[in-house]
């Protein structure tokens, strides 16, 4: 019998899988989770592995492969896997009859000609896109609650949508004006893989944009915001810190509007949203304040004329942006409070 409180992860050795072994060792609904590996270096444990882990419990390691994950007692599969292998387990996995979270950009998309376009990859897995939804709980939770694919959404996406969602749904960004996300994130969201530009030496005391108009979080902001791809300009910037993402994203109000509209609009549209926090108007969050949170925290800034807005959306990218977010899937998937381990 499979049990959707019996998790499988899949890939812990990057800085997403980590933090999702933070996160799920200590949530209380759950069995210890089991983690899948390709080589855990004769590890049988997490301790083993990750000596921070030790006195946790002994959460096993076990030899990755498709056979050996669907026929354990698991119901639901965490990915924590890059693009390409997301692409092959998801399939196998969900054909199984497991549900599985996939923390990659492999489910992301809705058409396979955008996936191609943003990720330069083959789609061998199109079938698929149109039944994944995409895990924002706060925009999705329903669709999620009864998902056998869940798509965690992009950490700079989040950041993004969470900010214009309920600007566009109320059609209070001008027509044909243009609408900046300026975005920052630490060093952890690049990934684990030992890269020359990542050096220690290279990002301290530095800051640079990079992935200007081809960064693989465009559509996903496109889709889930309404906004077209001439309307947007989203760039993306290295921070010498670890982790956390702050965005600041400049809109212009079709009709005027008054502070006061403005954050009645984000407390409506948010409110019993317990992991997006709205700042009062004219106050403005900082990346130490969801630093190791799985919160989302807006604020804003409206110029004397009601038109001009400046949006800072603030969020740890792996936490809200990346683990955190996922076990909010989850806990929507199971049935539970959503912020459940996750505060």
């Amino acid at each position: 019998m499979k049990n959707p409180h019996q998790i499988a992860v899949v890939g812990v050795t990057g800085y997403t899988g980590l933090e999702l072994a933070r996160i799920l060792l200590r949530h209380p609904a759950l069995q210890t989770p089991v983690f899948y590996l390709r080589d855990a270096n004769g590890a049988k444990c997490l301790a083993e592995l990750f000596p921070q882990f030790r006195g946790w419990g002994e959460a096993p390691l076990r030899p990755l492969s498709v056979e050996a994950i669907t026929s354990s007692s698991a119901g639901t599969v965490f990915l924590a896997t890059p693009h390409e292998v997301s692409a092959e387990l998801a399939p196998a996995l969900l054909q199984a009859g497991l549900r599985v979270v996939d923390l990659s950009g492999a489910f992301r998309l809705r058409s396979a000609d955008t996936f191609t376009s943003w990720y330069k990859l083959p789609v061998p897995h199109a079938e698929w896109l149109s039944e994944a939804v995409y895990g924002i709980p706060e925009l999705y939770s329903k669709e999620i609650a009864a998902a056998r694919l869940v798509a965690n959404a992009g950490c700079y996406a989040t950041s993004a949508i969470l900010a214009l969602r309920p600007l566009s749904e109320s059609g209070w960004i001008a027509p044909y004006s243009t609408v900046v996300c300026d975005c920052k994130s630490g060093a952890s969201g690049a990934g684990k893989d030992p890269r020359r530009d990542l050096h220690f030496v290279e990002v301290d005391e530095n800051f640079k944009a990079y992935g200007l108009f081809t960064h693989r979080h465009t559509p996903e902001i496109l889709e889930h915001t309404g906004l077209s791809e001439s309307q947007v300009v989203f760039s993306t910037h290295l921070l010498p810190l670890a982790r956390g993402i702050l965005s600041t994203i400049y809109v212009t109000l079709d009709p005027p509007q008054t502070a006061a509209d403005v954050e009645a609009l984000f407390r409506r549209f948010y409110a019993g949203r317990p992991m997006v926090r709205i700042w009062p108007a004219g106050t403005l969050p900082e990346l130490q304040h969801v630093a190791h949170t799985n919160f989302c925290d807006i604020g804003f800034a409206l110029d004397s004329s009601g038109r001009r807005l400046v949006l800072i959306s603030c969020l740890d990218n792996l936490g809200k942006g990346a683990a955190g977010q996922a076990v909010q899937n989850l806990n929507h998937m199971l049935g539970i409070e959503e912020q459940t381990s996750l505060q």
